[in-house]
């Protein structure tokens, strides 16, 4: 049986919608770059937009500004070329310049960096290693042209301190053609692995929603670890991509959470519209990412039916993957 999971959630005001931004729109083009706009422990949600207290707290987004509680996150790298090998160099930045050279380690990490493209295609999530300077780094091949958002979600050290995610926007130049949001549908194919989803997120309102893994038409019931947990779940709003990241209360050896082949998240979605789910899993030594879209009605025309996509990422290795010569 295992413990539902709540979701950690982060404030900030919805800034867009679809065609805004770098365009998920019909035109085909150079990219230019713009300007840049442990324990399970909890998220801080510190910004300002707020849903529904039902059984969940109130529901916020986060990774919509690059300033935030005092830290700025500055991108080195603000723009790479399309399949093309690429160091990703940051820093977070403190009100007075200075590089951020002490966080706390959550979920087994100092910082989890993020890297979706904005028609939610392409999904990658990295682990950049940090220099005594503050700069982090990291390898990645992002295979579209178009514009990207990068996500740093972390927590200062200090007692006190909260939980922050910070967005900043990253131009991968080459010939763009931007994609349609995959459709709605409640499974997921990826190397062989069927995922299914069962519930529904609900604007304002905690919602369970259960995955389960399996290969060949048998349940995977030997999940391995990754992160802390046996699943990792990245929730972005199509159109802006407000980010909400969720986690488990369960753990691996807590004596009650199973090693699949369910994975359980309790979330509430901070507004009705259109979302990609992210579900990272490790199995056999591998980290897989399964990912659906989800439709969230407005408040009172919730359906209750599971919801998600069979579109198949990338079949390209992740960076940051626990297979044969690429150590996590």
């Amino acid at each position: 049986m295992n413990t539902g999971l709540r979701i950690t959630a982060f404030a900030a005001a919805i800034a867009a919608t679809f065609g805004t931004a770098y365009g998920v729109g019909a035109s085909v083009g150079p990219v230019v770059a713009e300007k840049p706009p442990a324990a399970h422990d909890e998220h801080a949600a510190t910004g300002t937009e707020t849903g529904g207290e039902e059984g969940g707290g109130k529901a916020a987004a986060g990774g919509l500004q690059i300033s935030e509680g005092g830290y700025t996150l500055a991108l080195d790298t603000p723009r790479v070329a399309a399949g093309e090998p690429a160091d990703l160099r940051f820093s977070v930045k403190d009100e007075r310049g200075r590089s951020l050279t002490s966080y706390a380690r959550e979920h087994g990490k100092e910082l989890h960096f993020i890297v979706a493209s904005r028609d939610l295609t392409v999904y990658r999530h990295l682990h950049p290693t940090r220099a005594a300077d503050g700069t982090w780094s990291v390898a990645a091949t992002l295979p579209a042209a178009g514009g990207y958002r990068a996500f740093a979600d972390f927590k200062p050290a200090g007692k006190g301190a909260a939980g922050i995610t910070l967005g900043t926007d990253l131009a991968v130049s080459g010939k763009s053609e931007p994609a349609a949001l995959p459709p709605v549908r409640a499974t997921a194919e990826v190397d062989g692995y069927r995922v299914t989803l069962d519930g529904a997120l609900t604007a304002g309102k905690a919602r369970e929603l259960t995955l389960s893994v399996s290969r060949n038409g048998r349940p995977v019931t030997d999940l391995q670890p990754y992160l802390g947990a046996y699943g990792h779940l990245v929730a972005l709003r199509a159109g802006d991509l407000a980010y909400l990241h969720v986690h488990p209360n369960g753990e691996p050896d807590d004596g009650v959470t199973e090693p699949g082949p369910e994975v359980s998240f309790t979330a509430t979605a901070p507004s009705a519209g259109a979302y990609r789910l992210f579900l990272d899993f490790r199995h056999e030594g591998k980290v897989r990412t399964a990912a659906f879209t989800v439709d969230v009605p407005v408040t009172g025309a919730d359906t209750g039916t599971g919801t998600g996509t069979g579109e198949k990422p990338s079949a390209e290795p992740r960076e940051g993957e626990e297979s044969p010569g690429h150590g996590h």
